[in-house]
Parts: C-alpha cells; sequence; structure tokens
C-alpha cells in the first residue's frame, strides 16, 4: 500500500495545486434552501466536494462539526468522506490529543472505521498521544504546535 505522504504529494504534483479544502459545516450556516439539519450538512459537503476535486490535493472534514450533530453525525462524516473521490486524500481534522488505549482508540476510529488518510492529533504527551497514531505505516499524521487563530499566537512579555 501507498504512504500517506507520497500519495498526497503524487496529487499535488499531478494537480499542480497544494489547495487543501477544509469541510467544516457549520448547519447555521449553510445556504438557506438547504435547510439546517444532517442531510443539509451531507449535501453541502458533497456539493463543495464536486466543485472543487479537479483542483485540489486533500480535503479536510472537521470532526468537530460532524459530532455536533449528535447520533447522525457520523454516518454523514462517513459519507462526506466516501464522497471524496478515488485518489484525493483525506486528512481528518480531529486535533485528539489524549494518552494510551484512548489515542489508540482515537486512532482506530479515524482509520479503520471512517476510512481516513491523515488525522491531525494535538501535541501533548508525545509518546502517547501521537505514537500511536504513527503506527499506521501507511496513513499520516499532522502535529498540531500551533494555531494560526488568537489564541494560538505566542506571548512574548
Amino acid at each position: 500500500m501507498t504512504r500517506f505522504f507520497d500519495r498526497l504529494n503524487a496529487r499535488a504534483a499531478a494537480r499542480q495545486s497544494m489547495v487543501c479544502v477544509g469541510l467544516d459545516p457549520d448547519p447555521a450556516r449553510l445556504p438557506q434552501h438547504l435547510g439546517t439539519g444532517p442531510a443539509a450538512v451531507l449535501t453541502w459537503c458533497k456539493a463543495i466536494i464536486a466543485a472543487t476535486a479537479p483542483c485540489v490535493c486533500a480535503y479536510k472534514p472537521n470532526a468537530a462539526f460532524f459530532e455536533a450533530l449528535g447520533e447522525a453525525g457520523w454516518p454523514v462524516l462517513r459519507e462526506t468522506i466516501a464522497a471524496v473521490p478515488e485518489g484525493i486524500p483525506v486528512i481528518l481534522d480531529a486535533k485528539r490529543g489524549d494518552i494510551g488505549n484512548t489515542s489508540r482508540m482515537y486512532a482506530v476510529a479515524a482509520f479503520e472505521q471512517l476510512g481516513a488518510d491523515a488525522v491531525t492529533p494535538a501535541l501533548q504527551v508525545l509518546t502517547d498521544s501521537v505514537a500511536l497514531f504513527l503506527e499506521y505505516a501507511d496513513k499520516g499524521a499532522f502535529i498540531l504546535c500551533r494555531t494560526s487563530n488568537a489564541g494560538g499566537r505566542i506571548s512574548r512579555t
């Protein structure tokens, strides 16, 4: 099986693009004609994927937006990932970071249950929280060390 970063680099080269489309479906911000429920979220995600697939190197669905839908969120996330055309990597934006068995279960959920190609674990306890994601040799991990939002700024005082 081809390793994640090899697939990502091949896709980026083929499309001459480093564009990664984030899928953060806030039901309150969807076009009104779609409604606000889980079906609306799936319709929106599929439309974004269809419109952007020719020019992207990856998709990054944010797990929190799907989890916020309750029980219906996981099937919508799974269907969103399945809607990504073959050959385009999926990075699950989950920012998971915990110890031992908890991280192992996050990795199982992301890679084995949802079929994501990579995940965004948060760097908290490197040997426990990140190492378990790295056990999947053909998958990827983007380690969250610092964010671009206001809370991610480093104070210099």
